[in-house]
């Protein structure tokens, strides 16, 4: 675990939403979102982006909709598979999330992904993108 930076506990990712955490890119140094949520075997990591709109976050500070185990983009209905990020419903339909490398041992989620590194919790600070849409999709 000596090259794999700690980005928080397991206990910290809640079943029902997601926790949101700043990554860099290496090679452009370029800060991204990402979101972690809970699996039944662990936890997996995302990019937060729809695939849809990809400027359109789906975690946009206080935890992304879920239901029945899929990450839902509250902009657009888009419907995502925690397990593999696959969209199953929405216009993306077929797309794929990003995936952020973490694992997972004795308690702690590790980022383990040799793309990124770990920035710090929460988005990125000093961000004033707006990440909404004017899309009328309602829940």
């Amino acid at each position: 675990m000596s090259t794999e930076t700690q980005i928080t506990t397991v206990e910290d990712v809640p079943a029902d939403t997601t926790v949101l955490v700043t990554v860099r890119d290496i090679d452009s140094g370029e800060k991204r979102e990402a979101i972690l949520t809970e699996l039944d075997d662990g936890i997996a990591g995302w990019l937060n982006y729809c695939q849809h709109f990809t400027h359109i976050a789906l975690d946009k500070g206080s935890g992304a909709p879920m239901r029945n185990g899929e990450i839902i983009c509250a902009n657009h209905g888009a419907y995502f598979e925690s397990e593999s990020g696959l969209c199953t419903h929405g216009p993306c339909e077929g797309a794929y999330l990003e995936a952020l490398d973490v694992t997972t041992e004795n308690g702690a989620v590790y980022l383990s992904d040799d793309d990124y590194e770990f920035v710090s919790e929460g988005g990125i600070e000093g961000d004033d993108t707006d990440r909404t849409s004017t899309s009328n999709v309602e829940f």
